[in-house]
């Protein structure tokens, strides 16, 4: 398996695999990988000739107070992982290799906030969604692959990266590949790392509460509000701090009357050291 910490490198690679007519599909990562990031790989391999992951923990999507710092750094681990998923080449690169002038002086790509920011709204993380769009753009241009796969454990991110590859016209496909999870409901995350014996215990009612809405949904409720704040309720009596529970169109992601038929739920929570996001997504 190849490692690139250098741009230089990566573009020599890259021309090589287009004068030699391989496609290119690309997972990317912040690292710490686990059985959800693996499912990624696996994925891409349907759709491209060679597979590249990058593994950069990016700082312009961490707000004040959160765990840039303390995200775990796990390269030489993930490294093994990757090769057992037979990923062909690892992006490495460093921060300053990302943003060479600072991030204060970094040029921004931002997609329009009505559809995609509820995330960031509800948790008060301004700039979250802007630095997750900038690095991916980035990422792309770096990185140039014809497919890119992401999870759909993160609903807004990936809706939010479907419309910036279509409104600024990059040749990429983007594919959404299902949540992973545990036995217990609770969606794979690097952060699940964070809960102790006992809070891997409680935090599938996260996943529980989500379950709550979609069966009263499909058995024709049609309280929104009422479902939001029970879920609410059923998250925080379990020990977690609720952050949002959402119940959204999933074409639109506005919020959702008796002539919706896409639905899909939202939620996020706190839970220890873990911010812990999930979603569920079906038709009524």
């Amino acid at each position: 398996m190849l490692i690139f910490n250098q741009l230089s490198d990566l573009r020599l690679w890259r021309k090589e695999l287009a004068k030699q007519g391989k496609s290119l599909a690309f997972v990317p990562t912040m690292g710490n990988l686990h059985e959800g990031h693996i499912k990624l790989v696996e994925e891409a391999h349907k759709y491209a000739d060679v597979v590249i992951t990058s593994i950069f923990v990016n700082p312009m999507q961490f707000g004040q107070n959160e765990d840039l710092d303390a995200y775990p750094r796990t390269f030489e681990a993930d490294c093994d992982k990757l090769k057992a998923a037979d990923n062909h080449a690892v992006f490495y690169p460093k921060a300053t290799d990302v943003y060479p002038n600072g991030l204060d002086a970094q040029t921004y790509v931002e997609v329009p906030d009505t559809e995609h920011t509820l995330c960031a709204e509800a948790t008060q993380r301004p700039g979250h969604f802007r630095g997750v769009s900038t690095v991916v753009a980035k990422l792309f241009n770096l990185v140039q692959p014809d497919v890119a796969v992401f999870g759909e454990k993160d609903f807004q991110q990936l809706r939010l990266i479907k419309t910036m590859v279509s409104d600024l016209n990059m040749p990429i496909d983007i594919i959404g590949v299902a949540t992973v999870r545990e036995e217990t409901g609770l969606a794979k995350s690097s952060r699940n790392g964070y809960l102790t014996t006992e809070q891997k215990l409680i935090a599938p009612a996260l996943n529980q509460a989500l379950n709550l809405i979609k069966n009263a949904l499909l058995d024709g409720s049609s309280d929104i509000a009422g479902l939001q704040n029970l879920a609410t309720e059923f998250i925080n009596e379990a020990g977690l701090k609720t952050d949002y529970v959402l119940i959204r169109d999933a074409k639109t992601m506005e919020p959702v009357t008796e002539n919706n038929n896409d639905i899909v739920i939202l939620g996020a929570a706190y839970l220890g050291k873990a911010r812990l996001i999930d979603n569920l997504c079906f038709q009524r």
